[in-house]
């Protein structure tokens, strides 16, 4: 380290450099004038230490945020002073000389300390003043942290690292691409890559057993609370002669292997195997496919029950129901109704279990006494349960019942706390009606495989032939993607003929694995764990945009730089570009 502006750093001094002089680097955190004797608080990245100046003034002028050097003796603080909140507290640096490496020439936009508390757009935009904040580093050196560990933890499971293109070609994967305009090629494009899907299936077929990266990926999608606009990184990996279940054991030992590192203290982890729902399992059991497994609540199917009842709200219709053992109020249910209508429901039955397993609530009269014991067996009911219903077209139902699940956790208290609950999710629908054309399309993934194949595109309805794709749900949040690929030439002429992309277009649009393929292709299958969403769980974080260094606003732009922004004319005619009023 040179010496010029330090000689340690605030982590590597201790009460053994007592009566030592040294030299420390940084930024003023905090002033104090005693009359007589003055203090400031240096602060590096590695810590913060005092400063006192009793044997020279303090130099006029210095503000908040200064970049400084300073210079002197190392003393034992007076025991009545001690900072038990940092590890220097116990020492004090006695100013002998001091050099200003950085003014600040403006006001401050917010006080470092708070910065986490002031508007998303002001931080953004001095995002490295945000980036000062203890805590707000501490997410990006964890993260640092994480991605090592990924790294070394995969090159320790015979995983080679492999950077992939990042200008490629535009390829349908579900979300809007990124494209870039070519200067040599007029009127051609480059895409930002959505994954490294290609380049990893073509890295199998080149006989690379097993590959990974810390991948970067580009997505022109809105933003959510754990989804970035613009730019995201994923672990990338894939594998040759592997199955489904080669790659959920090596999800779960990589997951579980970082999980149990960087957790909290005193959180518990799904230890491996991890459970597995298949889609069609999720979406009746938890209302979606990303269920959150901290909470205990269960949906269950009671459609043919209702059908015998004279209640017409729910006749002809999909009723799903959650049972929950807890005392409710009036003022519960009322409270939970408003939400119930709030979210679009047309109401929220309920019924109220007795001690001698009669029923209480709105509904109770539609319900044939002789069929009651029936639905009490259906749901396993007991005394002071309490059984909500939802009612709608299966879609809506589905969706209601696993909002109102969610919310009765919520409301009731009944999630774990300290908890990393993962499952896989798999056997997802191949294909699906798109609701703007009204024709068949992938659900997912266009490069997976479909189980049972060609016979199963050729004989089954498109609607009814699932797909080897699979996800790592983590408390609610999606944390990965993946499938077993599909590596068969005549297997994925059909699949996407199905689409709608006849042979023509796909030699055209995915020419390099079309003709991959014709070489001797290995069956392989791979998945790719968001770091992003990874570290926002690991760190507590409610929103995603906390664990990256310079991230977009919500909109899509980059406050600090000004992206996008608008370029020359000059560099317009370059790529062949006019934009049109």
């Amino acid at each position: 380290m040179s010496e010029i502006y330090r000689t340690r750093t605030m982590n590597q001094i201790t009460e053994e450099d007592i009566g030592s002089v040294i030299k420390i680097a940084g930024w003023v955190e905090n002033i104090r004038d005693h009359g007589g004797v003055s203090f400031i608080d240096l602060r590096d990245m590695y810590g913060v230490m005092q400063v006192v100046f009793r044997n020279m003034e303090l130099p006029k002028g210095i503000r908040k945020e200064e970049c400084l050097s300073i210079e002197g003796v190392v003393e034992k603080r007076d025991e009545e002073t001690y900072n038990p909140k940092i590890p220097t507290g116990t020492i004090e640096l006695v100013a002998q000389k001091v050099t200003v490496l950085g003014r600040v020439y403006k006001e401050l936009p917010f006080e470092i300390s708070a910065s986490k508390e002031i508007r998303e757009e002001v931080r953004l935009k001095y995002r490295y003043l945000d980036l000062r904040n203890r805590k707000v580093k501490e997410n990006i050196l964890f993260r640092a942290q994480v991605i090592n560990f990924l790294r070394q933890k995969m090159t320790e499971m015979g995983f080679v690292e492999i950077q992939t293109p990042i200008l490629s070609a535009s390829s349908p994967e579900g979300a809007r691409d990124y494209i870039v305009p070519s200067r040599k090629h007029k009127g051609k494009f480059y895409a930002l890559p959505q994954a490294p899907q290609i380049y990893k299936q073509l890295l199998m077929v080149s006989g690379f057993d097993r590959y990974f990266q810390i991948a970067p990926c580009f997505r022109d999608e809105d933003a959510r609370a754990d989804r970035s606009p613009g730019e995201f990184y994923q672990l990338d990996f894939e594998m040759s002669f592997a199955t489904q279940e080669d790659v959920f054991r090596v999800g779960e030992e990589i997951l579980t292997a970082t999980f149990k590192k960087f957790a909290p203290e005193g959180y518990e982890i799904t230890e491996a195997p991890f459970p597995v729902f298949s889609y069609k399992q999720a979406m009746l059991e938890f209302g979606t496919d990303k269920p959150d497994l901290r909470n205990p609540l269960r949906i269950i199917d009671v459609t043919d029950f209702f059908q015998k009842c004279a209640f017409k709200p729910f006749r002809n219709k999909t009723v799903r129901a959650i049972k929950v053992h807890a005392e409710m109020s009036k003022g519960f249910h009322e409270k939970l109704l408003d939400y119930a209508l709030s979210i679009g429901m047309g109401g929220l039955g309920y019924l109220e279990v007795q001690e001698d397993m009669t029923y209480k609530g709105p509904i109770d009269k539609y319900i044939p006494e002789e069929i009651k014991g029936e639905l009490a067996q259906i749901a396993g009911l007991i005394p002071g349960d309490v059984i909500f219903f939802i009612a709608d077209r299966e879609k809506l139902a589905c969706k209601y019942a696993g909002l109102i699940r969610d919310e009765l956790g919520k409301r009731l208290d009944l999630c774990e706390k300290k908890a990393y609950r993962f499952c896989y999710v798999n056997d997802f629908p191949m294909y699906e009606i798109d609701e703007e054309t009204g024709k068949i399309k992938f659900t997912h993934n266009p490069f997976s495989m479909p189980q049972g194949g060609l016979e199963a595109l050729i004989t089954k309805d498109p609607l009814d032939i699932l797909a080897y794709q699979y996800d790592i749900v983590c408390n609610g949040v999606e944390l990965s993607s993946g499938a077993v690929r599909n590596h068969d030439l005549d297997i994925m002429v059909k699949a996407f003929e199905i689409a709608g992309y006849d042979e023509e277009i796909l030699k055209k649009k995915f020419g390099a694995l079309y003709n991959a393929f014709q070489y001797g292709a290995p069956p392989h299958a791979g998945m790719a764990p968001g770091i992003e969403r990874m570290i926002m769980l690991l760190r507590n974080e409610e929103n995603i945009r906390e664990v990256m260094a310079f991230p977009m606003n919500s909109n899509a732009q980059d406050l600090l730089c000004g992206a996008p922004g608008e370029v020359t004319e000059q560099q317009l005619r370059e790529v062949h570009i006019k934009i049109r009023n």
